[in-house]
């Protein structure tokens, strides 16, 4: 069986080795002259491009108002990717190989690598930075054409030498050499997670599904496979190629601009941004179809699927389309929000339809499973249970599967000599100083605000500490934020302005990221990380942080870890870590305090205790629990599957039923006994088929019959009052009367059910008023929404699943919760069901039996039932199969949906009656 893991980027790109062929001009055009300021002149036509490449060193700025020279350790004009290649300024010994990545890799941006030559990106056009400069889009999708400036004349010739310039491109990466290289992209902690799992040989057969995280339009076909066809046989990668405006629009615009800063609470709605440029929807729905595309080509029955992240959302039912028996599964890796949230996006509904394709959804917290079940039940209207949602045709099931780090490669890379000597570095150049130390992208998300003014704050409420403490803040940037920079750099200015000396200075701020020893030399020297992000999925770097404070390789350990409440992580670390809130900053300031003031003992007693959580959310740990769960969801459901499940044989159930000394038989009755009657009409009576069927079954002393449904017991008794010996469920299950019994059992405690249908029924009322046409029904245990009469069903249909979804948050904790029928909202305790009262009419024979020796205990069970309600009776019934307390058990729907019964009957209400008639005829018992 081979596992395709599908994300955005693949783990490699390519590397090209170009030598720079001669151009020369075509046969009868005149030499140009190469003159400096004429070449640097733009070309108001060229191709525009979102990502300018600096090819140039980046240049590092010093701290804003820094007194000292101790951050020139970390400050270098050799890139990042470029100094763990050399592995500068301390040379790699042979034999040295980086074993992982961070998990949270600061990539550069798509299209602007300085490590790596690959081509530019062409774009087709750039998004306007503000809707006040944004031009109208043609029909095409392309920018409406500018009006040529007349500075710069067009002439014959220039034409010429924009020809040869295209063609230099083209050429020079036709016939280049080039090599396969680790990706700067991607998402680290998924890499390191698929490799610590093939090491120990969880996956044996992976194949990796991506982009190569490069632009792509300047490769000639033939390059383009022979990259595909290297990667696939010798690195176990499948190539996905989508052309670079796809790809611009559905990462650099979709992606970044509008899903990541909604699923992180971060509405996009101010003036300069780009999300009102809905187009991008396109884009993203391209891209995902090329991924689902490339893995149905590839994919062999047996094989399964993980989908990975917020870029490919649309791809699980895209998938499913394509592959109906697959097995999908999909992982988020960041937060997802609440539906207050959620439905501010344009398309939320086919984002969620999207995620559903999955056999199995997985998230990092309990927190964002529940606010994707309220999403779904609030925006499509379908039933959330705890384990999942039930779709109008399948189950999908969704589970917590909190991502970690490998702690094996970690130790392996820790002993690496490079960081040895940075550790040796940093302590030197740092004693006597206690380091607090962050690693954050400059980003709206991440609260590097909020980290600095609570630093501020925690230097002037105690200044004891303002010569012995230093914070170095690691900020990268993928995307140009001028104001939140700017704003940043003034905190930093006025911090070292206000507390720095000539020999120390509080502040190191190092706007760019450390190559991976320098990091990893870092947090293992460090008294404290601190983690103030506004939201996230699971931030990493504290669980690397807490690995790495044990003491083996650095002169400091047992440090403090100081952690965003809003983070993934604090679901895993509890309050061993010391959560905050990053909006208060006097919480923030406090914590650094107690941070920097335990002792030794208090140290180690709490980083023993986050230790373990590291070591029980380890990589190993995680790739075994989705694959397991998975693997054992998708046969669950395949089980389950219409198709899958066989007809009725009424022979051999007609042998079991004459087999057994005593039979239990429930039986639904809407849709089952009788058709489906409007439920603002009461039918008063039963079909007289029906009735004589059950009569015929009672009559025989050996039949338990009971009848159950969604109506309340004084409907029930006019019902079938004909029929004597008869059991009765009423209202779901709240209800039970024995056979030969006129008293009621009540499931349901009185005070409880009056207290919480007084307060659900204002809400009820409220969405009633906003549905012309709607009504609720009144019953003993339950309240129904019924919009089956509603002029508007649309907006009827929206209020409805907005009423469940309030419902469901207010009246949580009092046992009740909001199911969503067909064209109606049933609202009911969320303990008791139809499988509860079969139990009660199941322990009464068996109380009956224990009375009475003569009378045996049942032997046969038969449960019958055709609607989404019917499922638990089916589930119990399987149970008591499957613990052999029943000698025979057959369950039985008549629905089309995906079921847990053993059996189906295609003919419908008469279908059932015919059985039960033939069951009846068979008097005679053992």
């Amino acid at each position: 069986m081979t596992i395709y893991i599908a994300s955005l980027f693949l783990p490699y790109t390519v590397n090209f080795h170009q030598n720079e062929p001669e151009i020369r001009p075509a046969e009868g055009a005149s030499p140009q002259p190469t003159n400096p300021a004429e070449n640097s002149t733009p070309n108001p036509n060229a191709t525009l491009s979102l990502f300018e490449r600096n090819n140039g060193a980046p240049q590092v700025g010093l701290t804003p108002g820094a007194t000292t020279e101790h951050e020139c350790i970390f400050s270098t004009d050799i890139s990042k990717a470029e100094q763990e290649h050399t592995g500068f300024p301390f040379p790699k010994t042979d034999g040295e190989v980086t074993l992982l990545t961070e998990s949270e890799a600061h990539s550069p941006a798509w299209g602007s690598t300085l490590a790596l030559n690959q081509p530019r990106p062409r774009a087709a056009f750039p998004a306007s930075p503000s809707i006040l400069k944004h031009q109208e889009i043609g029909p095409s999708g392309t920018e409406a054409p500018k009006e040529k400036p007349r500075s710069v004349p067009k002439t014959p010739t220039s034409h010429i030498r924009d020809s040869w310039a295209d063609h230099s491109r083209k050429s020079s990466f036709s016939y280049a050499d080039w090599t396969i290289e680790t990706a700067e992209q991607g998402n680290g902690g998924l890499r390191n997670a698929v490799r610590s799992a093939t090491d120990a040989g969880q996956l044996e057969d992976k194949v990796w599904v991506g982009t190569l995280g490069m632009p792509t339009d300047a490769l000639p076909e033939h390059t383009k496979e022979a990259i595909a066809e290297k990667l696939e046989d010798e690195y176990g990668s499948v190539t996905v190629y989508v052309s670079d405006g796809d790809f611009d629009g559905h990462y650099t615009h979709f992606c970044k601009t509008i899903l990541w800063p909604v699923f992180h609470y971060q509405i996009p709605d101010n003036p300069k941004s780009k999300a009102y440029e809905d187009h991008s929807w396109v884009y993203y729905v391209k891209t995902n179809q090329a991924f689902a595309e490339r893995i149905a080509k590839n994919w062999k029955r047996g094989d399964s699927i993980w989908v990975q992240d917020y870029h490919l959302l649309l791809v699980p039912a895209m998938l499913r389309k394509l592959l109906p028996d697959a097995q999908i599964g999909f992982f988020l890796h960041i937060a997802f929000p609440s539906s207050e949230v959620f439905r501010c996006l344009a398309p939320r509904k086919e984002l969620l339809e999207g995620i559903l394709g999955a056999n199995l959804v997985g998230f990092q917290t309990d927190e964002y499973c529940r606010h994707f079940l309220q999403t779904c039940s609030r925006i499509l209207c379908v039933e959330a249970t705890n384990d999942g949602l039930q779709l109008e045709d399948r189950f999908v099931n969704v589970g917590k599967f909190s991502i970690g780090i490998d702690p094996t490669s970690w130790d392996q890379r820790r002993r690496a000599a490079d960081v040895e000597r940075w550790i040796k570095t940093i302590s030197e150049r740092y004693e006597g100083k206690r380091l607090i130390v962050s690693r954050d992208k400059i980003d709206q998300v991440r609260g590097i605000r909020q980290k600095l003014l609570s630093y501020e704050l925690f230097l002037n409420t105690y200044p004891e500490w303002r010569d012995q403490v230093v914070l170095i803040q690691v900020a990268t940037s993928t995307t140009e934020q001028p104001e939140l920079e700017a704003t940043i750099s003034d905190i930093a200015m006025r911090i070292n302005s206000t507390h720095s000396t000539l020999a120390h200075q509080p502040l190191v701020f190092l706007k760019q990221d450390l190559a991976f020893p320098q990091y990893l030399a870092l947090i293992s020297v460090a008294d404290a990380l601190i983690i103030t992000s506004l939201r996230e999925g699971m931030n990493l770097t504290s669980h690397e942080f807490v690995y790495c404070q044990d003491g083996k390789w650095g002169n400091k350990k047992y440090g403090s870890l100081i952690l965003s409440e809003f983070t993934g992580s604090a679901s895993v670390f509890g309050d061993h870590a010391l959560l905050v809130n990053p909006w208060d900053y006097r919480q923030c300031a406090e914590a650094i305090h107690t941070a920097l003031s335990r002792d030794e003992q208090e140290r180690q007693e709490v980083w023993t205790k986050l230790h373990q959580a590291v070591l029980q959310n380890s990589t190993h740990n995680w790739v075994k629990s989705f694959s397991e769960t998975l693997s054992r969801v998708w046969n669950e459901q395949s089980s389950r599957e219409i198709m899958a499940v066989p007809r009725l044989q009424i022979n051999k159930l007609e042998e079991m039923y004459h087999r057994s000394s005593r039979r239990l038989i429930i039986v639904d009755y809407e849709g089952t006994l009788a058709s489906w009657g409007s439920p603002k009409s009461i039918i008063v009576t039963t079909p007289q088929r029906a009735i004589t069927t059950l009569a015929e079954l009672t009559e025989d002393p050996r039949n338990v019959v009971y009848v159950m449904s969604a109506r309340m017991p004084e409907e029930m008794e006019r019902l079938f009052r004909l029929v004597t010996g008869l059991g009765l469920i009423a209202e779901n299950g709240c209800f039970v009367r024995e056979p030969n019994s006129e008293t009621w059992l009540k499931l349901t405690d009185k005070v409880q059910t009056d207290a919480w249908k007084a307060a659900v029924s204002h809400i009820l009322e409220y969405y009633q008023e906003r549905a012309e046409g709607s009504w609720v029904e009144q019953r003993h245990c339950s309240l129904m929404f019924h919009y089956e009469s509603a002029e508007d069903q649309v907006a009827a249909s929206r209020l409805a699943s907005e009423c469940a979804g309030h419902i469901n948050d207010a009246c949580l904790s009092q046992g009740v919760h909001a199911v969503p029928v067909e064209r109606a909202l049933v609202v009911e305790p969320a303990g008791i069901n139809k499988a509860s009262a079969a139990e009660v009419a199941w322990r009464s024979c068996l109380k009956q039996s224990q009375r009475d020796e003569s009378v045996p205990r049942p032997e046969f069970l038969l449960a019958i039932g055709d609607g989404r309600d019917d499922e638990s009776v089916f589930r119990w019934a399987n149970k008591l199969d499957s613990a052999r307390a029943v000698n025979y058990a057959m369950t039985v729907t008549l629905g089309s949906r995906s079921t847990e019964a053993k059996a189906t009957l295609t003919q419908g209400v008469t279908g059932v009656l015919s059985c039960l008639e033939k069951l009846a005829a068979t008097r005679t018992g053992p």
